[in-house]
């Protein structure tokens, strides 16, 4: 039976992202930012951010991950932390480290910060620091002991492509000896800078197979010690995965001028139009909005996937990929076996470009 974005059972978002900016000190290859950037003078108020935060938790949310861009570049964000457990959420922050230093950490867990996230670009200083665009590889290093110091969990980051995928074993034992609480393996998607640099991101078929071998016996001697969760490339998939646990099923996401989304990438499809957090409620964008109901539902599926035993677990796949690859958001996603548009996969797959130089900056 169809079911309409009306007739949808509405779940509570258990998560808001928060974008507090799009300012950031790293140029990453891989970055899921849109390629037009907001504007610093056009972000979200200290105030905004304070009674978003509020409604969020009316809401149901329970997690507040700030985000951007870099968060570290709002100088109020030690306000924000305040405010978001005010509200009664769990503040987790994800961030390059850059502008991060003893006394500021120790200021932000003051105001209620409960997880930092660490991201890496490599495990080796020259490449880490080119993925990156700047000298930044040391400088997370040495803020692992500081950031120890603290009654905060840590999670260790690192998004793996063609450029760093073979030093995935070194970079997992590098992360062992640092002991955090959580460490996430992130094949890139292809969104946002990303998509533009493809070309250079895209593993081959033995890459990643061999980081599946790794991650999963990585897995195993880490019980127990360090969770460890891992991202696969869709590309390189059978079937879609439900992006970010279904459109409009878990997660809130606010840019940094007040723009709700249903994901991150949801913008690069033209057509829609998303209500800000300045002129409308959180709830009230979360239930009526027509960006959050468009892909609610099986409504808007093609017969393949209306009538598909899958359709309870991945959703219908992801609407941004769909559109990017297809032009066509409402098109089976291209992952899928079953879409017409699937033989895309392995002609992507063939693009592969030579290494990166070594950075010399």
């Amino acid at each position: 039976m169809e079911m309409t974005p009306t007739e949808y059972s509405l779940t509570r978002p258990s998560s808001l992202i928060a974008e507090v900016t799009h300012r950031c000190p790293l140029h990453c290859l891989y970055c899921s930012n849109p390629i037009e950037l907001k504007r610093s003078d056009n972000e979200l108020a200290t105030e905004d951010w304070v009674r978003v935060f509020k409604q969020a938790a009316e809401l149901g949310v329970l997690h507040l991950h700030l985000t951007g861009g870099e968060p570290l570049a709002r100088p109020d964000l030690a306000q924000l932390i305040a405010s978001g457990r005010a509200a009664g959420l769990y503040v987790n922050m994800i961030t390059s480290g850059i502008g991060l230093t003893e006394k500021r950490l120790a200021e932000l867990v003051e105001a209620g910060l409960e997880h930092i996230q660490l991201s890496f670009q490599d495990v080796e200083e020259a490449s880490a620091n080119h993925i990156a665009g700047t000298r930044a590889h040391a400088h997370k290093l040495a803020l692992i002991p500081i950031i120890r110091k603290f009654p905060i969990a840590l999670t260790l980051n690192l998004v793996i492509h063609r450029q760093n995928i073979d030093r995935l074993e070194s970079f997992i034992q590098m992360a062992e000896q640092f002991a955090p609480e959580r460490l996430e393996i992130a094949h890139v998607q292809y969104y946002g800078w990303a998509l533009k640099n493809r070309e250079l991101l895209m593993p081959t078929q033995d890459q990643v197979e061999r980081s599946v071998v790794i991650v999963e016996a990585a897995k195993e001697r880490l019980k127990g010690r360090i969770k460890l969760e891992s991202v696969f490339p869709d590309y390189f998939g059978s079937y879609p995965k439900a992006c970010v646990g279904g459109w409009g099923r878990q997660i809130l996401l606010i840019d940094p001028i007040g723009q709700a989304l249903p994901c991150h990438a949801a913008a690069v499809i033209p057509e829609m139009r998303f209500d800000t957090v300045r002129e409308r409620s959180l709830a009230w964008i979360w239930r009526e909005s027509a960006a959050f109901n468009r892909f609610r539902g099986d409504a808007w599926m093609s017969e393949t996937c209306k009538t598909c035993p899958r359709k309870e677990r991945d959703f219908g796949g992801c609407r941004c990929q769909a559109f990017q690859l297809t032009g066509d958001a409402n098109a089976i996603d291209s992952v899928c076996t079953l879409s017409p548009d699937h033989t895309l996969m392995a002609q992507l797959r063939t693009k592969i470009s030579e290494p990166l130089p070594i950075w010399r900056g």
